[in-house]
């Protein structure tokens, strides 16, 4: 199964396609439509063992509310300026698009898609457990829900990193899945407009976490020294809540499932184009 982060997807296809792609009279950028079903056309072509059963996740409009509510500062520094909402324009087109060639896809009002996501993964767990999931994104948030059955595709990545795993995470991060979040709260992540503890960068944040720690066992194990130990402490409950904002939720109620059966090829984004009427 293919869990495809929608936004994430349409934002790489509207900034980072190699060219532009437009209407006939020149009048319209079609890049984010064109580049969302190019991309995911040869993700599923090269990248996964055999045809998958695709659905994709999309933001919710009002998806960020709870987590604003418990820190306003969340995400609180990504920009809407015109050029930012070109791929939010291209979601109706795309969303019609995927219904016309049976493609699932999944939009909740008041849920991110990471939590829809992290829903679907723990319900595929429980329910097919020896099923692989891929979950294709550039969001390193994702790597708290990798596991033996469940790998993040990144196709930004270099081939043969791509797929990234619990020993990838591991590898690179010095940390395990399950400790992602609280690796992020310290260390803070830029992305989602959360500082860290000054003073802790990657490093420090792996070696204070070393042995599967988590961040209620940090502070009694002697790490924390000097002035970092004063950061921390002046700032904990913060830290405890930035944890939160970073953990993805995976009890949501989900009224589309998986079905289990692989979805039908994607055409070329051409011909999706031209059914669409875009042309």
């Amino acid at each position: 199964m293919l869990l495809v982060d929608g936004h994430n997807l349409l934002w790489r296809a509207a900034f980072g396609f190699p060219a532009a792609i437009m209407s006939r009279d020149k009048t319209r950028d079609l890049t984010a439509e064109f580049g969302f079903f190019a991309l995911l056309r040869v993700a599923i072509r090269d990248e996964l063992p055999a045809p998958p059963e695709v659905l994709v996740v999309f933001d919710g409009e009002h998806g960020t509310a709870d987590r604003k509510d418990a820190d306003a500062s969340y995400k609180a520094n990504r920009v809407r300026d015109e050029a930012a909402l070109k791929p939010l324009r291209a979601i109706p087109h795309v969303q019609e698009a995927l219904t016309l060639y049976g493609v699932q896809w999944i939009e909740i009002d008041t849920a991110e898609a990471d939590d829809v996501i992290a829903s679907l993964v723990a319900t595929t767990r429980q329910q097919t457990p020896n099923r692989q999931v891929w979950i294709m994104s550039g969001d390193r948030d994702f790597y708290q829900l990798v596991g033996p059955r469940t790998r993040v595709l990144n196709t930004v990545m270099k081939r043969g990193k791509r797929h990234i795993g619990p020993d990838e995470v591991y590898e690179r991060f010095g940390v395990t899945p399950a400790q992602w979040p609280d690796f992020c709260a310290l260390k803070g992540d830029p992305a989602d407009n959360i500082p860290g503890i000054k003073g802790v960068g990657l490093g420090t944040a792996a070696k204070l976490l070393a042995g599967d720690l988590v961040l209620e066992q940090i502070l009694d194990s002697g790490r924390l020294t000097g002035a970092r130990r004063a950061t921390a402490l002046a700032t904990w409950e913060q830290v405890l809540g930035w944890r939160e904002l970073i953990r993805m939720r995976a009890d949501l109620p989900l009224e589309i499932l998986p079905t289990g059966t692989s979805s039908a090829p994607l055409p070329r984004p051409a011909e999706v184009i031209e059914k669409l009427g875009l042309w």
